[in-house]
């Protein structure tokens, strides 16, 4: 490993324990010898190929008419097997939602389909796992909730959807669109991108610590009188 700043070798081959395969992945932050290292790209062609499916990134958007669901939803997103590296809960523009439903803008429903998104909250989350993309669309189930119903009783859609609107959760197509609409959310450019849902009115800060991040304390919280108004 050469120290590019430096002009010097930082590290020759060696095990490293605390270091494991699952955390190789594009955008990953990992301490090596207390020296943290951002993973940009792929060394070559062949290990893009190769691990390209490998820990994939999607985006994960819980809409409006589901937001009370919220703590279920990651939960069962958690079982799944998927991690997720970013959250935050916005509310959506008019000219945001019609950002984000670009590939519709020819159908006769968007006017419906940006009046719903913009109704309310709603929670944007990067999610991760092997072959995320499909995995994902999977887990959510047919787009009409009521199809879900029929075709997969445990899918998100079914559980939580009622039609083909407002349907509780979105996911991406491809790769291409993934990566669209993670730059809507999670902009790489250094704007801050929607608007977040904080009021900053009787409320109080609560910080899960990453050893509980899989537990299912935003179930509970939702569970009882607090109402979460703001993810980041």
């Amino acid at each position: 490993m050469h120290d590019v700043k430096n002009h010097r070798t930082f590290l020759k081959r060696t095990k490293y324990d605390d270091l494991h395969l699952e955390d190789l992945f594009i955008g990953n932050k990992v301490n090596v010898f207390s020296r943290q290292l951002v993973l940009t790209d792929y060394g070559d062609q062949y290990t893009a190929r190769q691990l390209g499916s490998r820990k994939e990134k999607t985006l994960a958007l819980i809409k409006p008419d589901a937001i009370s669901k919220v703590g279920e939803i990651i939960e069962i997103i958690n079982k799944a097997g998927f991690t997720i590296t970013k959250l935050k809960m916005m509310t959506l523009s008019r000219k945001e939602a019609t950002d984000f439903h670009i590939d519709h803008h020819s159908k006769p429903f968007l006017n419906e389909l940006i009046q719903f998104i913009t109704s309310g909250p709603v929670v944007a989350m990067e999610i991760l796992r092997d072959d995320a993309i499909c995995e994902w669309k999977r887990l959510l189930g047919h787009a009409n909730s009521q199809m879900a119903r029929a075709d997969a009783p445990g899918s998100l859609r079914a559980l939580f959807g009622t039609d083909g609107i407002r349907n509780a959760a979105h996911g991406p197509d491809s790769v291409a669109c993934a990566a669209r609409e993670m730059e809507l959310f999670f902009p790489s450019s250094g704007v801050c991108g929607p608007a977040n849902t904080a009021k900053f009115t009787n409320c109080t800060c609560c910080i899960i610590k990453p050893h509980a991040v899989s537990e299912d304390i935003i179930g509970i919280c939702s569970q009882t009188d607090l109402r979460i108004c703001l993810f980041v």
